[in-house]
């Protein structure tokens, strides 16, 4: 609260004479997120990246490889989006229509903005991925409109990686579209329309959540950017629906639409935004090139907080200082560990561990997984879409990717931006595989087959993450105040 505070000066009046605002004690506080004007880098958000690699390849200073990462992945990549805001039709008056949109068309946003949907009527409900939803002057709004510049911006062409399909559509209308009354629908409410990747994937769907977070802060020009009272459409006819759905609940308080709801019908938008696409060239987080030697992205980190903070996801107290192990196991065709069992029991031996094996389906609510996640000092799983929970460990914990299946970089950039410790099998020599792996086409790939490993090297990769976990302070802080709080409760 206290960076919205500095953003937004008359909300700390309003919590000055507001007798019931619990923010009274952050008032005051110089703290920004480290894309605003006048941040400065020691007020900036507290979790920062460390580069304690070379700096080999792109640059040649530390301090051009930090600044190099922070554009790439933290909230210098926010700053870029901001500064890159045009302007592509401009307001003369309060009612026309505005719209400004970041380079490539990766981020819009629009005010009294008309979308005509009456070309859906006869389509079907299959419509995703479609670069044709609007028709020349389907979208468009009352304002001075600079076609030429709008039209320069639409060189990334695609469905997931722009808005340059729809936005070259635009047109200035003859009318005010809200105030002369030609929408059959307004929507007064902020709106964010998302084209979404593949919802059954958690690494490809939270993709879009991690960039719709980021579009917050790159449309953060009025308090209520982060308020949940907000709509959100999708971006096709198909109902939402996915095993992730609740993140959403982060984000809105209000059900999601789809294309349906509007069908055959004249849409207005009080005020609307196109947020960051979840598959950009040299996007977040599915293309960002990451410079050698850097981890740890601030942006990620909050991202993750506000994720566990909404949907109210604790840490539990601890009764002892056991190493907490989670084994993700996998419910699939391929990727299995063979010898599954065998490690488990291994494991539940050691005497520091508290060992847990887990099946992330279905029968297990995404809100649950997160809470059993965020409890873990150790995660443990075969290369897939399950180790993007990562994201939702404590600060001071380790992955251990137990085979990334000829996928080196996937998980483990993911671990770097996450900021954790991240360990990966390193001895072939350890383990068998199945058979040659039944890939696409009859091809033989890492990823289409099944594993057994080393029980002895298994045990010894764990060791190396939780002496990881042991050495952090933070982990040393957690358990020291949990033995205060439990002593407390007992007296």
């Amino acid at each position: 609260m206290g960076y919205v505070f500095n953003m937004f000066p008359n909300l700390v009046e309003n919590c000055k004479a507001d007798p019931e605002c619990q923010y009274k004690n952050i008032i005051g506080k110089n703290v920004c997120w480290g894309y605003e004007f006048d941040c400065k880098k020691n007020s900036s958000y507290h979790v920062r990246p460390r580069c304690p690699g070379d700096h080999r390849g792109w640059v040649k200073t530390k301090e051009a490889q930090y600044d190099t990462f922070y554009t790439q992945a933290d909230f210098g990549y926010v700053k870029d989006q901001i500064e890159e805001l045009q302007v592509m039709c401009e307001a003369s008056y309060l009612h026309d229509s505005s719209l400004e949109c970041s380079k490539y068309l990766r981020f819009c946003r629009g005010r009294n903005i008309m979308l005509n949907f009456t070309g859906l009527i006869g389509r079907g409900d299959n419509l995703r991925y479609k670069m044709d939803i609007l028709a020349d002057g389907q979208i468009g709004g009352y304002c001075n409109l600079y076609k030429e510049r709008l039209k320069e911006e639409a060189e990334h062409m695609s469905a997931l990686q722009s808005w340059a399909p729809e936005m070259v559509n635009f047109v200035k209308t003859s009318y005010r579209p809200i105030y002369d009354d030609v929408c059959d629908i307004v929507i007064e409410k902020p709106t964010y329309i998302m084209k979404l990747d593949a919802t059954v994937n958690m690494y490809h769907h939270f993709c879009d959540f991690f960039n719709l977070y980021a579009s917050l802060h790159v449309n953060s020009t009025h308090p209520s950017t982060f308020s949940r009272d907000n709509h959100i459409l999708i971006w096709e006819t198909f109902t939402y629906d996915s095993a992730f759905k609740d993140a959403f609940k982060a984000f809105t308080k209000n059900s999601i639409w789809d294309l349906k709801k509007f069908r055959g019908k004249v849409a207005c938008f009080r005020n609307v935004v196109f947020p960051l696409l979840p598959r950009m060239i040299f996007g977040l987080f599915y293309n960002t090139p990451l410079i050698y030697g850097c981890e740890r992205s601030g942006l990620f980190h909050a991202f993750s907080k506000h994720i566990l903070h909404s949907l109210n996801i604790k840490p539990h107290v601890r009764t002892n200082d056991k190493i907490r192990v989670t084994l993700l196991s996998r419910g699939t065709t391929y990727r299995t560990i063979l010898n599954e069992n065998k490690i488990v029991e291994a494991l539940m031996k050691v005497k520091g561990y508290h060992v847990q094996r887990v099946v992330y389906d279905k029968t297990v609510p995404f809100v649950k997984q997160l809470e059993i996640t965020h409890n873990t000092d150790v995660f443990i799983g075969m290369h897939g879409a399950g180790l993007t929970h990562l994201l939702f460990l404590p600060d001071w914990a380790a992955i251990f990717e137990v085979y990334n299946c000829e996928d080196p970089n996937c998980y483990s950039d993911l671990a770097r931006l996450r900021g954790l410790k991240y360990v990966t099998w390193e001895d072939k020599n350890k383990f068998e595989q199945q058979d040659e792996g039944h890939g696409p086409g009859g091809a033989s790939h890492a990823k289409f087959t099944n594993y057994s490993f080393d029980v002895e090297e298994f045990l010894r990769l764990v060791e190396v993450c939780a002496l990881y976990v042991r050495s952090r302070q933070d982990f040393k802080n957690f358990i020291e105040a949990s033995a205060l709080q439990k002593l407390h409760e007992e007296l």
